[in-house]
């Protein structure tokens, strides 16, 4: 006999599980085209998934707060000395109010959330928190989180918007306090800087928390299996990020497998995390008062039960689907982080967009994930933005073709020279032939917003050579866009 309770069955047109950036979108559009109450989404906890609630919003609003400190630090750089330039560019637990810090992060995260729960309301989509899952092809049973027993609801068509969540550790943890590990969620929560923390991942969250935390005044130590950081980007991008990141303070231990952490008590040590190189060797070993895991995530589709479903998961537990995002069930999509990279929010939202279009736009223009571009931006300062084939990647996937590359440092810019910002590379990757420009990093000041201009000639159809003689604002970044290609080769 089932020890539980289950309502009667309710009948929505669209159920979407989960609310991460696809879905409060998706579900004011639906219902605009179907009528309100057309809709139902289903949310274990907040409104917006990861981006507003644990990842874009609440991170880059604190990295906010660490460039301050970095730039208060350097005040003495551009002649504006004060006592707080002279502690450093590091920082520093002087003058650096942690509380203020999270408070002013939960503020925005509060106001972006509310924003969308508000936008939901008006367009007549309806909301339930709690745990859904299927039940078979078209129903699902949810959990509530405020209420007794189970309801089940049918649906015409279904979406899983589940996102992920991050990664614990897969190694022996011995007597170490719950509460020094801290993962990309807890890590932002803490109401004062550790005195020393432990990355585990050189990855983007990896490098972005620990510059963060060493601008506000923690030591840092990076501990990364890739021997390189950000282990997808060209080589030489990825040192130059390194030297950075060192530059700054922090110390990078590369190409180095985790073995173990253990608890100690060293005055503000309470940990320690045992390694050893992946080439060979003893063990080595770091303390520190805190350790942040930042080492991967997973799908969050164990929950679903999607075999009652007919939903095939990949190895690693991604839902499987289509250039149109059809599951391997009818009527049944994926968006977002649900099933599988790149994990980027701008995707998710591209994947709203393409399922919009295919079920309530126009039949005789069917949009796909086919040859999208994926523009990302890395938010350590200075930004690393992407876009485009990396120079590993054309050589691999294009031996035919004549691939020429172009590089320039920041030093050569005369705004970042202007603004005392010179750290970082510009890189292009195009066809010596056709003047194609098939790649773009700038790992320097506003990387993100100068790679957004590549990539918009790329959609344009743009050949480098346009750019080398565009006429561009000086002084301006965008100017460095001429003089970029004179390095070609």
């Amino acid at each position: 006999m089932l020890n539980r309770i289950i309502m009667a069955s309710k009948h929505f047109k669209f159920i979407i599980l989960g609310s991460g950036q696809a879905a409060p979108p998706l579900a004011q559009a639906l219902t605009a085209a179907h009528g309100k109450g057309s809709t139902l989404i289903i949310e274990k906890a907040y409104i917006g998934g990861t981006c507003v609630n644990y990842g874009c919003t609440p991170t880059k609003t604190m990295i906010a707060s660490g460039r301050v400190a970095y730039l208060a630090g350097r005040g003495g750089d551009y002649g504006i000395a004060t006592a707080v330039s002279a502690q450093g560019t590091a920082g520093g637990h002087g003058f650096v109010d942690m509380e203020k810090v999270r408070q002013r992060k939960r503020d925005i995260v509060a106001s972006f959330r509310g924003g969308n729960e508000g936008r939901l309301e008006r367009a007549g989509v309806v909301v339930k928190y709690g745990i859904g899952r299927f039940a078979g092809p078209k129903t699902i049973v949810l959990k509530a989180s405020d209420a007794p027993g189970e309801q089940e609801y049918t649906a015409d068509k279904i979406f899983i918007n589940t996102g992920c969540r991050p990664s614990e550790p897969n190694i022996p943890v011995e007597g170490v306090d719950p509460e020094r590990i801290l993962d990309s969620t807890s890590i932002m929560e803490l109401s004062e800087v550790p005195r020393k923390l432990i990355v585990v991942g050189a990855g983007y969250v990896g490098l972005e928390f620990g510059q963060l935390f060493r601008r506000l005044g923690a030591d840092v130590t990076v501990v990364g299996r890739s021997t390189q950081v950000l282990a997808r980007e060209d080589q030489d991008i990825a040192e130059e990020l390194r030297k950075i990141l060192v530059e700054d303070g922090m110390e990078i231990e590369l190409g180095v497998d985790t073995v173990r952490l253990e608890s100690i008590d060293e005055g503000d040590m309470k940990l320690k995390l045992v390694y050893k190189p992946l080439s060979g060797g003893p063990e080595k070993s770091v303390l520190g008062s805190h350790i942040l895991w930042s080492a991967g995530r997973l799908p969050n589709t164990d929950m679903l039960n999607v075999t009652k479903a007919g939903i095939q998961l990949d190895s690693k537990g991604f839902v499987k689907y289509d250039e149109y995002l059809q599951t391997t069930a009818e009527n049944v999509y994926v968006l977002g982080d649900a099933k599988g990279g790149p994990a980027f929010t701008h995707i998710s939202y591209d994947d709203f967009r393409i399922l919009k279009n295919n079920l309530i736009g126009s039949a005789s223009s069917k949009l796909s994930t086919k040859d999208r571009m994926v523009p990302y931006t890395v938010y350590t300062d200075p930004q690393l933005g992407h876009i485009g084939l990396h120079e590993h990647e054309a050589k691999k996937l294009y031996p035919g073709r004549n691939i020429k590359v172009a590089k320039m440092p920041m030093t050569w810019v005369a705004r970042a020279l202007e603004t005392d910002e010179t750290r970082g590379m510009m890189k292009a990757v195009v066809d010596g032939d056709t003047e194609e420009i098939l790649g773009y990093t700038c790992l320097g000041i506003e990387g993100g917003e100068m790679m957004s201009m590549v990539q918009i000639a790329m959609m344009g159809g743009l050949k480098y050579s346009q750019l080398r003689d565009g006429t561009f604002a000086h002084p301006t970044l965008a100017e460095s866009l001429n003089n970029l290609w004179g390095s070609l080769e």
